[in-house]
């Protein structure tokens, strides 16, 4: 017998989530009010969300705002200008423009013909890539970097900037790792507003180099998927692991970001070859 959640288990939280959002949709959502109704952590839950369901919550909102538009098109008289605010458009053809490319035709064109599609929620399809994960015991960890805000795909200036402070000190040592950790979803916090930490890996008696900041990584039981390829292609193994083998597998996230650990130079790797160790905290 296990309390661990299975794939059900994620379905029916998730499903939860969604109910909430059909009984709120006029209203502005709050995140750690859908984390709470999934029960899974903050740092974790909507990663889940997207990755089962292969979309965000704000495009989810916006299905169902334009799924119900569309009824209202057939189903009432109210105006289109009405309809749209009601949909979360700016104006008439903001929403033309987005409800043709959904529906195919015009607003004033689907209100003539009667037709209405309807949308289910979407679960992600299965996914073709597979990648290696393991769970591993993980010591705490101290680290000494530069915080980055912004998107995670810069990070490298912060690493960089880091790296030649750690140098300057003499900081670098045989077993020092360099990793990243990552603080806001993507697909929740704009762009501009990430927040995320470039650091390298020092003992926890050492002293911090000068100008640099300290973070420290907790110990305990992490899933680790090791991605070979592309740093731009990350994304596609966080899909997969959030949204595959994380509900297979019955584990459930802890309440602490995930980190990447860099397993060799992207100075002198080929972008093809570099290694990445995704660690993500988990429960028990």
């Amino acid at each position: 017998m296990t309390n661990e959640p299975d794939f059900q288990t994620y379905q029916q939280r998730l499903m939860r989530v969604s109910a909430y959002i059909h009984d709120h949709l006029d209203e502005e959502l709050d995140f750690a009010t859908l984390a709470e109704i999934a029960c899974l952590s903050p740092w974790h839950w909507h990663r889940i969300y997207r990755g089962v369901h292969g979309e965000t919550i704000a495009a989810t909102v916006r299905r169902l705002r334009l799924h119900r538009a569309a009824g209202e098109l057939v189903n009432s008289d109210a105006p289109v200008e009405a309809i749209a605010r009601r949909a979360g458009s700016s104006g008439v053809p903001a929403f033309t423009r987005l409800f043709k490319t959904t529906y195919g035709i015009t607003p004033a064109s689907y209100r003539k013909n009667g037709r209405h599609k309807m949308f289910d929620q979407p679960v992600r399809q299965e996914e073709s890539a597979m990648y290696d994960v393991k769970l591993r015991d993980m010591n705490e960890r101290r680290l000494a970097g530069l915080p980055h805000r912004g998107s995670y795909m810069a990070i490298d200036k912060a690493f960089g900037s880091a790296a030649g402070l750690m140098a300057a000190a003499g900081a670098f040592g045989p077993e020092t790792e360099m990793v990243g950790v990552y603080y806001d979803d993507p697909g929740l916090t704009d762009e501009k507003e990430l927040n995320s930490f470039a650091g390298f890996s020092i003992a926890a008696d050492a002293a911090t180099p000068e100008a640099l900041e300290t973070r420290t990584l907790v110990g305990g039981r992490y899933a680790v998927l090791t991605h070979k390829g592309p740093y731009a292609e990350l994304h596609k193994a966080y899909n997969w692991f959030y949204g595959s083998w994380l509900p297979a597998a019955g584990h459930e996230p802890a309440d602490g970001p995930p980190c990447e650990i860099y397993r060799n130079d992207p100075r002198d790797t080929p972008p093809a070859e570099l290694i990445t160790e995704i660690c993500v905290p988990l429960k028990g």
